[in-house]
């Protein structure tokens, strides 16, 4: 369980930044674990996120959660893994859905991370000792290519890349629903949700979020979909999709499941049904990658094929077009 601090500011407090404050005021916890707790969403002032440089102010009252901390040992594994591309710089990997990327409080084993161990020595050590060489991530319960560095150089020239917006970055999904037009962009901030620190939500304050997305094919009560990240929020494009009313297929999370059931007639409660059999996660797949070689400053881009259960899902649906 997470740790929960709860603080109200004296009434006679001077300036000072949030940081600072809460770097004396909570103890045992560097101003740069304070600072990740605050960027991350893990600390409110009066219900809503802040930044760091923040000057607290007279009376407020502030909430800071510190998740449990991760095992500190992590063991390689002999986890199969889909290498899609591999060099002395960095991996490009086809991760399978129901796996997650790194060691975090109920996954200590089982993760892209122990994987990664048992295959190589070399991994980029930018991040801490929990994710060694992870650029970037994937839910879960999303499949799809991930790239990895194997030394430190290569991890920061592919993270720049990242922050300038600059990777391609292409998913398949199936949502909820037909839209009314074929493309679109959804642009919002988003925020960790303060009833459920493990879910995100659209916000007045946060980080910002671009989608943009374009319909590729109408199907019985959905649409297949692609999608193109500017940003890579956590749970964005889930978030997104539940926010315009189209749900991520399958998403129990953010209302991709039983929710949307109400209201169907019996022919379509049924083949929903059957459906969600065949789909029991979200139906999201990082299908295409491409950056630039940190090393050969060429232009690379990997496509992967899609996994057997969506492949599955999408065959049925055309199926049953009608």
């Amino acid at each position: 369980m997470e740790r929960r601090i709860d603080i109200s500011v004296p009434e006679n407090k001077g300036k000072e930044r949030l940081d600072t404050f809460l770097t004396r005021e909570v103890g045992q916890v560097s101003r740069t674990q304070i600072q990740k707790l605050i960027q991350n969403g893990y600390v409110t002032i009066d219900g809503k996120t802040v930044k760091s440089r923040h000057i607290v102010q007279p009376s407020e009252k502030i909430q800071v959660h510190i998740p449990k901390p991760p095992p500190s040992d992590i063991l390689p594994e002999k986890i199969p893994m889909d290498v899609v591309y591999e060099d002395d710089y960095l991996l490009v990997v086809n991760k399978p859905a129901g796996m997650v990327v790194h060691p975090a409080y109920g996954h200590s084993t089982g993760t892209l991370v122990n994987a990664l161990l048992a295959h190589t020595s070399c991994l980029s050590t930018v991040n801490d000792i929990t994710r060694p060489g992870i650029v970037h991530r994937l839910d879960k319960e999303t499949s799809g290519l991930l790239v990895v560095a194997k030394d430190d150089n290569s991890h920061r020239l592919l993270a720049t890349q990242f922050e300038k917006k600059s990777v391609l970055r292409q998913y398949v999904a199936v949502v909820w629903g037909i839209f009314k037009k074929k493309n679109g962009t959804v642009e919002t901030m988003l925020a960790r949700s303060i009833k459920d620190r493990r879910k995100m939500q659209v916000a007045k304050q946060g980080k910002g979020a671009v989608t943009h997305f374009e319909v590729k094919e109408k199907l019985p009560l959905t649409s297949l979909i692609y999608l193109k990240l500017e940003t890579g929020r956590t749970h964005q494009i889930r978030v997104h999709l539940a926010h315009i009313g189209h749900p991520v297929f399958g998403d129990q999370t953010y209302g991709g499941r039983g929710r949307q059931l109400g209201g169907l007639n019996q022919k379509d409660t049924a083949l929903a049904m059957e459906l969600l059999k065949i789909m029991p996660r979200q139906a999201l797949h990082a299908k295409t990658l491409g950056f630039i070689h940190p090393q050969t400053h060429e232009e690379i881009f990997f496509d992967s094929n899609l996994p057997e259960d969506l492949e599955n899902l999408i065959q049925k649906l055309r199926k049953d077009k009608r």
